[in-house]
């Protein structure tokens, strides 16, 4: 069953204009998908006067990762905030993403969880273009353990 915009921003710390995704289209223990239609709006938050650079998706692939925590229980106690803290492998084979018409589709898949870190592959694609793809290491503040 799909889970709406609104719910997504009930699991999130994101709100607003800063919740990007628009649906999780599925999702189960160790899988997440996603989409949005956020980076075509003019008012994007992550957008510059150049335009909503793709690098900016990593910030969709971030909130992939909360949203499939809180729904798969990654963590036993969610946490109060998650701090990106490695990158690997991100290729990026698009300059913009605004650029593109069609819906921005997220893949995230959990590699390891061990309750204060969580680390992810993961994949955005508009239509059959894949625009970015990388590995994404999630240390989580529970409890205020991260500061």
């Amino acid at each position: 069953m799909p889970i709406d915009r609104e719910r997504i921003a009930e699991l999130i710390p994101h709100a607003g204009a800063m919740c990007l995704l628009d649906e999780v289209s599925s999702w189960d223990a160790t899988h997440v998908s996603a989409s949005s239609r956020r980076h075509r709006d003019p008012k994007n938050p992550l957008r510059t006067a150049g335009g909503l650079a793709t690098l900016s998706a990593i910030e969709y692939a971030a909130q992939a990762m909360a949203v499939h925590g809180a729904l798969a229980g990654a963590v036993t106690q969610r946490p109060r905030a998650g701090y990106l803290v490695s990158l690997r492998k991100v290729v990026c084979a698009a300059p913009r993403l605004d650029d593109f018409e069609g819906d921005l589709f997220v893949e995230a898949e959990q590699m390891m969880a061990d309750g204060a870190s969580v680390m992810y592959a993961f994949s955005l694609r508009i239509g059959e273009t894949e625009v970015l793809s990388g590995n994404a290491t999630v240390m989580l503040d529970i409890e205020g353990s991260a500061r």
